[in-house]
């Protein structure tokens, strides 16, 4: 059966995710006027609270949910969105969910100062919690996104990405966040390792085949669930799975002048040549079934848990990631 929509899957833990909601809203109140209008700005750019979902799908596999699991749902949720508002800044983008972005309305000082408050939101959190153990996860997970994300702008400045770099990249910009929420998920329910690291399996390679789906999206549709116009990558001149394959398994003279096209970039860079090029050289079917290939390593990694509803909407995330067209 095709899963069409995230609510189809998550409709097993609606009244758990509505109490979330309710308790993340709580945490982002302040004393200080303007923090609270920009959270309530925030509040209202309803996103699909993929990470929340996966601490909570994680902790009921693993044990069953509880207040740790509600604590570190929140925690990757304000460091989720404290990401984003920074990378809204760091892009220069203006809108985020249809929405102005925060750096539009209120400059980037307000912008960048609201990503620290987030940030040091979820990790006051933590501690008032004593989840220690949640704390190195956490940090870690803020340090591996830093480094994919200046990783991912050395090699745009030089455009020669490999294939070892690119997944690099991705495990540490996206990957990560995905891995830490299941591990956080498992350890708010068990102490079981072999059930964590299971659950961290999964949470990577969903991460990966998430990626890899989003990159190859760039060359054949429009990323809803970005905003990200087709060849947004290529125009910001970012070598993704697809162009990597293609560049590597076509003639030399083609790369380069593929190469040329995208460095010189501006009104010359005509984007339709470089995905016709991917397209011809087979980087979109090599791409498609990299992701899928890790999409079954998620599922694979489930495996040592009994069969049960809950095992199974976590497989059908898989599925409903690598099939989305938007």
């Amino acid at each position: 059966m095709k899963i069409n929509s995230l609510s189809e899957i998550t409709h097993l833990i609606s009244n758990e995710l509505e109490q979330f909601n309710g308790l993340f809203k709580q945490s982002l109140k302040s004393k200080v006027g303007l923090v609270d209008l920009v959270t309530r700005y925030i509040l209202k750019q309803k996103g699909k609270k993929v990470r929340p979902v996966l601490v909570l799908f994680s902790s009921k596999l693993a044990g069953g949910i509880n207040e740790r699991s509600y604590r570190g749902a929140k925690l990757v949720e304000l460091l989720h969105t404290a990401t984003l508002v920074h990378d809204d800044v760091v892009d220069n983008a203006e809108t985020r969910r249809s929405f102005p972005s925060i750096n539009a309305v209120w400059k980037n000082k307000v912008a960048v100062l609201m990503g620290d408050y987030l940030l040091a939101r979820g990790l006051m959190l933590a501690v008032e919690g004593n989840d220690f153990d949640f704390l190195g996860v956490i940090t870690n997970t803020v340090k591996r996104m830093s480094e994919g994300e200046l990783l991912q702008i050395s090699k745009t400045r030089k455009l020669d990405n490999d294939e070892e770099t690119y997944f690099k990249i991705i495990s540490d910009k996206t990957a990560s966040l995905l891995t830490t929420c299941c591990e956080i998920g498992a350890r708010a329910a068990t102490n079981d390792e072999q059930k964590i690291a299971a659950l961290k399996n999964y949470g990577e390679n969903l991460g990966i085949a998430f990626q890899i789906r989003d990159d190859i999206l760039d060359y054949i549709g429009t990323s809803k669930l970005f905003g990200k116009p087709l060849g947004g990558d290529i125009k910001e001149k970012k070598l993704t799975l697809p162009l990597i394959y293609a560049l590597k398994n076509s003639s030399q003279n083609d790369s380069k002048q593929i190469i040329r096209l995208i460095r010189n970039g501006g009104k010359k860079l005509n984007v339709k040549d470089v995905i016709e090029f991917v397209q011809r050289n087979g980087g979109i079917v090599y791409a498609e079934k990299t992701s899928k290939d890790f999409a079954q390593k998620a599922i694979d990694s489930l495996k040592i848990f009994n069969e049960s509803e809950v095992r199974s909407a976590l497989e059908s995330l898989v599925s409903f990631v690598v099939d989305r067209n938007s």
